[in-house]
């Protein structure tokens, strides 16, 4: 008989063999074991298994817990995951692989955002790692709560990934601090920021701040975000749409925004070029408690309302079902703002869209037919 660890070393040496002969074989082959994270000292030893365990422990500030799994690995935490503070620019978590199951069994990831915010967000003030956790994975990616991001909490660049049940509590960041002149205290800490394909968020909660995104998608086709919960932000957004982009084929239904500005926006760069956004369908999403605007499409990004470009071609954008918004006395219902009847094209069929309140509305350069507003 061969010594165990012998026998352990032929079987995994004979594993791998068998599956790079195979066609479609993942990038990544791991051994049939369980790693145990509790330090950035174990992730090496752990990305060789395909169960791997992340206990609870505190990342040092300053470096990033970056995890590359095996494809087809199983991941799980079992504890709560801190991160240290430091000025510095992130990311401080990151996942990548194939085919990956990650279960955070609803433990917590800390960003101590708290300990960061001056109300000037990404762009300012004091350097903030950036993003909290950067998923770059396909698979699932489920029951994770992320408590105070320094910035943008999610930012998904994998593709073929379910995202659920994940919750975003940036709500302290709704007040101001000693650092924050009477502002939010929190900026610019975006729920998911989407740059992928077929990507699926669903089930899941974000609570920010007014300047924030709970949904933002800058690229990618095959997008849905259903189910999920907006409170205290910028409402669901695609873009800002940049030169070169493509979004295609967005599905946003079933979700209840609470208490932001927007409540489903679609904002395009005025100097954006060869850009193109088709095939989005809002299905029955409901909004109370929406202080600026219910619906704004608009092309004219940074700028609200301002002059509009007609580098970037939106193509067909419907409400089916029941989409109901109500608006502040002082806020608008539905403003589309595009630059030319090029620019705004196919079919925009509102017929499912209720909005009120407000102050009224206005449609420019955009074949909109159907709805009350």
């Amino acid at each position: 008989m061969l010594p165990f660890p012998l026998v352990m070393s032929l079987a995994c040496f004979a594993a791998a063999a068998t599956a790079s002969t195979l066609p479609n074989a993942p990038r990544k082959i791991g051994k049939r074991c369980t790693g145990t994270i509790e330090s950035l000292a174990d992730v090496a030893a752990a990305e060789e298994c395909t169960t791997i365990n992340i206990a609870g422990f505190t990342v040092p500030a300053g470096q990033t817990f970056a995890l590359a799994p095996p494809d087809g690995a199983v991941v799980s935490m079992t504890g709560q995951i801190t991160f240290g503070v430091k000025n510095w620019a992130g990311p401080l978590m990151t996942v990548t692989g194939n085919s990956i199951t990650f279960n955070g069994n609803n433990h917590n990831l800390v960003g101590n955002g708290d300990q960061y915010w001056d109300g000037q967000g990404i762009g300012g003030g004091v350097q903030k790692p950036d993003p909290m956790l950067r998923i770059n994975m396909g698979g699932t990616f489920e029951n994770v709560q992320l408590v105070n991001s320094p910035g943008r909490a999610v930012a998904i660049g994998g593709s073929s990934l379910t995202v659920s049940g994940v919750t975003v509590n940036n709500a302290a960041g709704a007040a101001a601090n000693s650092k924050s002149a009477g502002k939010p205290a929190g900026a610019n800490t975006d729920g998911f920021d989407v740059s992928a394909n077929n990507v699926h968020i669903q089930n899941s909660i974000v609570t920010n701040q007014e300047p924030d995104d709970c949904l933002a998608i800058n690229r990618g086709t095959n997008i849905t975000f259903t189910g999920n919960s907006c409170t205290g932000g910028h409402g669901i957004s695609i873009g800002s749409i940049a030169s070169g982009v493509t979004v295609s084929g967005v599905t946003i239904s079933n979700n209840v925004v609470t208490n932001n500005v927007q409540a489903l926006r679609i904002k395009t760069d005025a100097t954006a070029t060869g850009s193109t956004v088709s095939n989005v369908v809002y299905s029955n999403n409901k909004a109370t408690g929406t202080t600026s605007f219910g619906v704004l499409i608009d092309q004219s990004y940074p700028s609200t309302l301002g002059t509009p470009g007609t580098g970037v071609v939106i193509n067909g954008v419907s409400f089916t079902g029941t989409n109901t918004i109500s608006v502040a006395s002082t806020g608008h219902r539905v403003e589309v703002n595009c630059g030319s009847t090029s620019s705004c094209t196919g079919t925009w069929n509102f017929a499912g869209l209720t909005v009120t309140g407000g102050t009224g509305s206005t449609v420019k350069n955009a074949p909109v037919s159907g709805g009350s507003f």
